[in-house]
């Protein structure tokens, strides 16, 4: 594909992640100049399935003219993004059934961003902003915090067994 086709291509992303994620998400999904380090994979029809990094997959964009996010979308936009817009914040208690890829229950659910519908894709975080996973709304923000039983969101892709982001202290011996 030719650079222009490409920068153009980045130029919709880009204002498609800031309709469905909030303004800013564009940007942070696909920063200027990150022509160069993407790929888009095309569908027959000629228009973008995945868009990639190094790292692994930041979006799939579906028929429905919808992003879903991959974990290095989900932490662009963590890292972006201002707490709670476009993620879900859980309990300590619900970490390793998520890191698993467990489904998250509305009754472990802490904070949600006010804006989230049912089917929106959003990221789980615990409350200190480490990505747990990325999966799509089941119930609305609304019926996320006031709900004590049902699934809240479930999980397309989770960390695993990966290493906490942020190293934890050695115990003294």
């Amino acid at each position: 594909m030719s650079d222009e086709l490409v920068t153009e291509t980045i130029s919709e992303l880009r204002t498609i992640a800031n309709y469905q994620f909030g303004a800013g998400a564009g940007m942070a999904l696909f920063p200027p100049g990150s022509a160069d380090t993407v790929t888009i994979r095309w569908s027959t029809g000629g228009r973008p399935r995945q868009v990639l990094v190094s790292t692994g997959r930041l979006v799939s964009f579906g028929t429905d003219g919808r992003f879903t996010l991959g974990l290095v979308g989900g932490r662009r936009l963590v890292h972006t993004l201002s707490s709670p817009t476009a993620r879900v914040i859980v309990g300590e208690e619900s970490d390793r059934f998520i890191r698993a890829g467990r489904n998250v229950f509305a009754k472990f659910v802490r904070t949600v961003d006010p804006a989230i519908r049912p089917k929106d894709d959003l990221v789980v975080v615990r409350s200190d902003d480490t990505v747990l996973g990325v999966g799509k709304a089941k119930l609305s923000a609304e019926g996320m915090r006031d709900f004590e039983t049902g699934m809240a969101v479930s999980i397309r892709d989770s960390v695993g067994e990966e290493v906490d982001e942020q190293p934890k202290e050695s115990p003294t011996e």
